[in-house]
């Protein structure tokens, strides 16, 4: 598991620990989603917020790759794609805030926990982007589109582009940015 969990004082501490760049696998995504939903369930007294976070020098690099090319046929991206369907809907429709703390790269995956999340607080090293639509997915499109305007996502598309944490911040999609 490169997930870490802490509680204390009703704040739920998700890390994602998957050196060296924050890949989540298939696994940590549906553990994520579970504990995010019992917190909003069965841990509800203890539990009032959630913090998503990374250690290391980037927030999440998106999916697994590696994992998804172990897998036989389809099956990888199948799995990939449920995994983070249930990973954004939990954020997205929990019963408490959650809160993605996001330092370094930002990129599929990621960019739909963002996107997923309540509030979003970023390092003044944030960058943002979907690279894996290079390869012919769309991944978190939808969710870029939350932090950014429709036409600055479609560009961002397009070109591959990523953006620094200040354009989203000069937007007012991202909360905070911490510089």
């Amino acid at each position: 598991m490169s997930v870490h969990e802490t509680i204390d004082n009703g704040v739920a501490i998700l890390t994602m620990d998957n050196p060296p760049v924050n890949a989540l696998n298939v696994t940590d995504a549906y553990f994520i989603a579970e504990k995010i939903c019992s917190y909003g369930n069965e841990q509800k007294d203890a539990v009032k917020v959630v913090l998503l976070r990374s250690s290391g020098n980037g927030f999440c690099a998106g999916v697994d790759i590696k994992e998804m090319q172990d897998l036989p046929g389809n099956e990888g991206i199948l799995k990939a794609n449920h995994s983070c369907y249930e990973l954004f809907d939990a954020i997205h429709n929990s019963k408490i805030p959650v809160i993605a703390v996001v330092n370094g790269h930002c990129l599929g995956t990621g960019i739909g926990i963002a996107g997923s999340a309540d509030v979003v607080i970023a390092s003044s090293d944030a960058t943002f982007g979907l690279p894996e639509v290079d390869n012919g997915a769309l991944g978190a499109a939808s969710h870029l589109m939350r932090l950014v305007p429709p036409q600055k996502a479609r560009w961002m598309l397009y070109t591959l582009s990523l953006i620094h944490i200040s354009e989203p911040t000069r937007l007012r999609r991202i909360s905070y940015a911490v510089f």
